[in-house]
């Protein structure tokens, strides 16, 4: 049986702060951190949202050891060499009161894997479509002068598809691995927590969020659930513009079942006991605030560290880019 991930908190409560703090606060309210569910909305306040995300991976690892692909070509028959994956994130939040926002976000995936066999052959998987739906509550635990904390309570919805099909050397029309589907096929308990604080130059925060995969999928397999800390630090270097230095830690387990179209002795991305590990990205950004209603953030970076149960692909390089528009 897969591990639940969970955990708890203990943090004191203050009083709501005065209503020049409350406006002061939620100018200095949009978080650097990419999850976009950083902040509160006022009551009938609402933001729609575009994000991008991409990830290039190129290379296998196992453990904290790069592996060469004839060192993984010794025990499978094919090896993953490089994978790209580009998202676009639709989004909207609105402020149902001054303590409790509501959000809604659904994305659209790309997926590019490029592969090598024994024999020296090379081909290019890929797919596309809808991702998972992500219906996030957030809820103000505790607000002073300069800080908030709330609670974050999301759910996935299993929109995206876990049948994405491509010719392989081997087969026509040939079942994808786990990592090239574009959802998890279950629905997805989101539990969280967020603090945030500034003064005049700066602000800083830290999350703790989990994904919790809830039940089987119709493939006869769950993945494995995820914990990640992420923590900020955010200059002013204008009225308008700000950067950011994150750190973002992840955790997440292996596969529970198998999906029986799949062959685990063929390459390893069809393995579901070698897909957990540990990662540390370092992100640096820039935010640019317009002051009418518009925001716009980027962030690159790239792992520190990485931990993985391989071989697997490792993460290279990140990208993200924002744009808000609040009424």
């Amino acid at each position: 049986m897969k591990k639940l991930i969970t955990s708890s908190v203990l943090l004191a409560c203050m009083n709501l702060a005065q209503a020049q703090d409350m406006k002061g606060e939620h100018h200095k309210g949009h978080t650097t951190d990419g999850s976009m569910a950083g902040h509160i909305h006022k009551a009938g306040e609402a933001m729609f949202m575009y994000r991008y995300m991409g990830m290039h991976m190129d290379g296998n690892r196992d453990g904290t050891d790069r592996d060469s692909n004839s060192e993984v070509l010794t025990d499978y028959m094919v090896t993953p060499t490089s994978m790209d994956m580009d998202m676009h994130m639709f989004g909207a939040m609105y402020g149902v009161s001054d303590s409790f926002t509501a959000m809604v976000m659904l994305p659209y995936v790309t997926k590019s894997m490029k592969h090598l066999t024994r024999m020296g052959g090379r081909f290019t998987t890929t797919s596309e479509g809808i991702g998972d739906l992500k219906i996030t509550g957030m809820y103000k635990l505790s607000q002073q002068a300069g800080s908030m904390l709330h609670l974050n309570l999301g759910l996935s919805v299993p929109t995206g598809s876990i049948d994405e099909r491509d010719d392989t050397p081997a087969a026509m029309n040939a079942k994808l691995p786990y990592p090239m589907q574009l959802g998890s096929g279950t629905y997805d308990f989101m539990p969280g927590i967020t603090y945030r604080a500034h003064n005049e130059n700066y602000s800083w925060g830290a999350r703790v969020m989990a994904t919790i995969h809830l039940g089987e999928n119709d493939n006869d397999y769950t993945l494995g659930d995820m914990l990640e800390l992420s923590g900020w630090v955010e200059r002013n270097l204008t009225s308008s513009l700000s950067a950011s230095v994150r750190l973002n830690a992840q955790s997440w387990g292996d596969i529970d079942g198998a999906d029986p179209d799949l062959n685990p002795a063929m390459i390893p991305t069809a393995d579901p006991e070698l897909r957990s590990g540990r990662r540390v990205d370092l992100l640096l950004g820039l935010n640019y605030n317009t002051h009418h209603g518009n925001r716009f953030a980027i962030e690159i970076g790239k792992p520190v560290y990485q931990n993985l149960d391989g071989p697997q692909l490792e993460t290279d390089v990140l990208v993200a880019a924002n744009w808000q528009v609040t009424f």
